[in-house]
């Protein structure tokens, strides 16, 4: 399909910069009925119906933004992608001033050799110590790797507990599972008591999340990947909701990319492992009913899978009402939620 199928225009006041206070105070547009519905996060537990089941990632972000020297200029780093041992792909401004071998030193005291450079303007990282030594000094010294349409004239201290959700539990994220942060103990209790059961997967996200299609067909797109589990726990819970009658409801792109990976051959089984799985118009679900997530940007790959779940022209309509009405977008704002609709 054309890349432009998926194209909007979003006035740039709509992008959120901070999260709602509290948060599942964010606004809500329910696309699941007849016609689309102004509501909140809250009301959930009103549209949600007892033996459904949510499904969330419980992955960590971990903070892998840093800032160093090449002899005096200055080097902002963004980490991306662990190759393990030590070493990780990583986005570098500015990169191309960086040459094979040239050592990079961090705030902190750490410091990177730079072992490969990459067409695509990336580069590869060798902090030539273990990961786990890594990972600790990540924790001390890096910032959260906030999406590059949030401005931050400098480091907020807040973006470390407003970019992780209350579901994280298992670390290797460079970008947070968006969707989920809009929930809180208090929306999570008001769920069960209402009879709506949750489980885990885990999907940890890669800042390929907001890399833009380039090509102008989705065939010619090449997706990243990434590493995810769906434990067979969860598969069993899944599996008696389904028997049950109730609804599988996903908390987000990557709870469900994770879930269908796993249902790809039509019935849902374990998964472990990285997947590219790139859903488009015309693609067969097998394991989510219903999605709640966040507004996406123009010609990505997130906003062709929501329009391959609930179909592209209800997705645009569903675009041109939030936008319309002043809904908060991307990673810090509001979120729709949306049935599955892709038979029709």
């Amino acid at each position: 399909m054309k890349v432009d199928l998926f194209d909007y225009v979003l006035p740039p006041a709509l992008i959120a910069d901070a999260p709602a206070q509290p948060r599942d105070s964010a606004r809500m547009l329910d696309c699941t009925g007849a016609s689309l519905a102004d509501r909140g996060v809250k009301d959930l537990p009103a549209i949600l119906r007892p033996g459904d089941l949510l499904v969330f990632n419980d992955t960590k972000v971990l903070p892998t933004r840093l800032t160093g020297k090449r002899g005096a200029a200055r080097v902002e780093v963004t980490l991306h992608k662990s190759l393990g041992d030590g070493q990780w792909r990583a986005f570098a401004r500015p990169g191309k001033r960086l040459r094979l071998h040239d050592e990079v030193i961090f705030d902190g005291g750490l410091s990177a050799q730079v072992f490969g450079k990459h067409e695509s303007g990336e580069v590869t990282l060798d902090f030539q110590c273990p990961e786990t030594e890594l990972r600790a000094a990540l924790r001390q010294i890096g910032e959260m790797p906030l999406p590059p349409y949030i401005k931050r004239a400098q480091p907020q201290v807040s973006d470390q507990d407003d970019y992780q959700t209350v579901f994280a539990r298992h670390e290797g994220a460079v970008a947070a599972p968006t969707a989920g942060l809009h929930f809180t103990p208090e929306l999570l209790a008001a769920l069960a008591a209402a009879g709506v059961e949750t489980a885990a997967i885990t999907l940890h996200v890669g800042a390929g999340t907001f890399l833009p299609v380039k090509t102008e067909d989705t065939e010619n797109h090449e997706m990243h990947y990434e590493w995810g589990a769906v434990t067979p726990s969860t598969v069993t819970r899944i599996q008696r909701t389904r028997a049950a009658g109730g609804r599988i409801i996903s908390a987000g792109t990557t709870a469900l990319r994770i879930l269908e990976s796993a249902a790809k051959d039509g019935d849902l089984a374990a998964f472990e492992g990285e997947t590219n799985l790139f859903i488009t118009p015309g693609f067969r679900f097998n394991a989510v009913d219903m999605l709640l997530t966040n507004f996406h940007l123009p010609r990505s790959t997130l906003m062709m899978l929501v329009a391959a779940f609930h179909g592209r022209e209800r997705i645009m309509a569903s675009y041109a009402h939030a936008i319309a009405h002043a809904y908060r977008f991307y990673s810090y704002g509001d979120c729709c939620l949306l049935d599955r609709r892709d038979h029709v």
